[in-house]
């Protein structure tokens, strides 16, 4: 259950940091050429990354993971809140 959970929160992430790459944001500017290159492919891959390490440590019994996962896209979320809406 804590791994489909975690899909759906990765789902949740991708689409986020997608919305993100594409608002052509100011703040983005600051960002790394090699972060933002390729329509951010890097920064997606890290995302991946995080996904799949989260899922293996869970499938492994560290329940911890899943609520680190868990706390990481709750501030996906608010970071991706605020710059979408224009608060930052």
């Amino acid at each position: 259950m804590l791994i489909f959970l975690l899909f759906i929160l990765g789902t949740a992430n991708f689409a986020m940091q997608k919305a993100v790459l594409e608002s052509r944001h100011p703040m983005l500017d600051a960002l790394p050429g090699f972060y933002k290159r390729g329509g951010g492919r890097f920064s997606l891959g890290f995302e991946f990354v995080v996904l799949v390490v989260a899922m293996i440590l869970t499938a492994q019994g560290w329940a911890g993971a899943a609520v680190a996962y868990g706390i990481y896209s709750a501030l996906n979320l608010a970071t991706a809140w605020l710059i979408l809406s224009g608060r930052i």
